[in-house]
């Protein structure tokens, strides 16, 4: 299983939306609204890193509200 930490920035106001519309995306584990330079830190999980990449280009880069995202993926859980 990989695993990875998606810090999402979102347009003003959308955080709780966009927080929302990525809880239901299969492979996402948690949400969490943040303050900083982040609004959205989402945790995700895969079978592979070719799968993780798939969800976060295909799926939560497409969330209506998303402006940025930065993938970190986690190397020792």
């Amino acid at each position: 299983m990989v695993q990875a930490y998606v810090l999402i920035q979102t347009e003003v106001g959308k955080s709780s939306s966009v927080a929302q519309s990525i809880r239901d995306i299969k492979g996402v584990v948690a949400t969490d609204e943040v303050t900083g330079p982040y609004d959205i830190i989402a945790k995700l999980e895969a079978v592979s890193v070719e799968e993780l990449g798939s969800l976060v280009l295909a799926k939560v880069q497409e969330v209506s509200g998303i402006t940025r995202t930065l993938t970190c993926t986690v190397v020792h859980a």
